[in-house]
């Protein structure tokens, strides 16, 4: 497909754009997209997600289109690299999604059927520490991205040792968890002028309040490693 071709089309598809960055990253390319790296990328793609992000947060549709394409770049960037290095393709990253999909949805998919909400989720979990490999707890809770900020994983971290049952295994996980946790409602508004409390707490202390609940954030998986030890 000549470069003309693209300026003349009235509409383009997933295709297309797999060709443009063929085109950008091939001799008679662009210098700069030719020296791009997954590293060097890192930073882009993590702007490129929190721009989505706040297009979403704006209740802005055509922002939000434009910026989707964006992060829709990074995938293809991604994956061209990839390709170039023998790795995989785009077309490996769609199939494996898919796949992913339909195995995690086999009330979608298949004929299992679920009583309840809590059954899915379950499912959910047990597949995807099978697909994973992780035979025990603690893996799923180490398996947390820790390139999330801390308060995410911090929440995320929490929801995966109630629902695993390690804070009735130990007495450290359990004094991190508020005893109503899941039962009594607590507003966004109330608990977001805790949150503000204690990073003002922080500030005023001379603390790092991302750092400390980083640090944190490792206690806890460490404890589930020992934990599941135990056990």
């Amino acid at each position: 497909m000549e470069e003309k071709t693209f300026a003349e089309k009235d509409v383009y598809n997933t295709d297309d754009l797999m060709s443009i960055m063929k085109i950008l990253r091939s001799e008679n390319g662009c210098s700069w997209d030719r020296a791009q790296t997954h590293e060097s990328l890192r930073k882009n793609l993590i702007e490129e997600t929190y721009e989505v992000c706040e297009a979403i947060d704006r209740g802005d549709p055509t922002l939000l289109r434009e910026e989707l394409g964006d992060l829709l770049l990074q995938v293809i960037f991604h994956s061209e690299i990839a390709d170039e290095e023998g790795l995989f393709s785009f077309a490996d990253v769609a199939n494996d999604i898919c796949k992913k999909m339909i195995s995690r949805h086999p009330h979608v998919f298949g004929n299992v059927v679920f009583a309840t909400a809590d059954e899915q989720s379950d499912s959910w979990d047990r597949i995807k520490m099978q697909s994973k490999h992780q035979t025990a707890p603690s893996e799923a809770l180490d398996s947390v991205a820790r390139t999330l900020p801390s308060l995410m994983r911090a929440q995320k971290l929490a929801r995966k040792i109630k629902k695993f049952g390690l804070d009735e295994r130990s007495a450290q996980l359990s004094e991190l968890l508020p005893e109503n946790i899941g039962q009594a409602p607590v507003g966004d508004s109330e608990i977001g002028d805790r949150l503000f409390r204690i990073a003002a707490e922080c500030e005023f202390a001379g603390s790092d309040a991302e750092k400390a609940l980083y640090d944190t954030c490792e206690k806890v998986v460490d404890e589930s490693a020992k934990t599941c030890k135990s056990c």
